[in-house]
């Protein structure tokens, strides 16, 4: 049952109108696999730092990417929570092992734009910018929870007790994000590569 979530997930993005409009007009016409095997592979490199885009998908009118997350123990200071604002993609995540509290929303104070060669808005995330927050929901996510972070919305994890592995279902509606890229790690070149 639990496996299906992620699956049901992906399912509900590619069935948005625009998507299969996007698909009726020249979208491609295969899918994409993203294998355990893919995703262990990605998790394993030595390179990457703690969130690594496995691959990113052009699906026709947007892109979808997912990444693999892992963050290690966090203890909370009991100060405003450092996190995130992605300004135009929107994260799913699927925790997978471990688990903590996530802060969204508050009151956020920008703190400093990521630059517009960063990696995180290149290949990541897209325009987006390190903050604080107070007063934002918390919440304890263990595995099998699901949470919706949409465009926009301040995240951060205020906790870890041991650590948080996580997918990141990545919607890119106005595909900032790379369409074709493939996780060096998996050793496949993208179409048309």
């Amino acid at each position: 049952m639990r496996k299906m979530i992620p699956v049901a997930l992906c399912l509900v993005v590619a069935a948005h109108p625009s998507n299969l409009e996007a698909q009726r007009g020249g979208a491609p016409d295969s899918a994409t696999d993203i294998t355990a095997a893919d995703v262990q592979a990605v998790s394993d490199s030595p390179s990457g730092g703690i969130d690594r885009q496995i691959k990113i998908v052009d699906v026709g009118e947007a892109n979808i990417a997912v990444g693999v997350l892992h963050r290690g123990e966090l203890e909370n200071d009991g100060g405003p929570a450092n996190g995130l604002v992605h300004e135009r993609v929107t994260e799913v995540y699927y925790i997978t092992s471990g688990g903590g509290t996530l802060v969204t929303g508050g009151t956020v104070s920008k703190v400093r734009d990521y630059g517009p060669d960063s990696g995180v808005v290149t290949l990541l995330v897209g325009p987006s910018y390190l903050s604080t927050s107070v007063g934002g929901r918390s919440r304890d996510l263990s595995v099998g929870d699901i949470v919706v972070i949409p465009a926009g919305v301040f995240h951060a994890w205020s906790e870890i007790p041991d650590h948080v592995t996580y997918l990141s279902y990545r919607p890119d509606l106005d595909k900032v994000l790379p369409g074709g890229y493939v996780n060096p790690a998996l050793g496949e070149q993208p179409p048309g590569k």
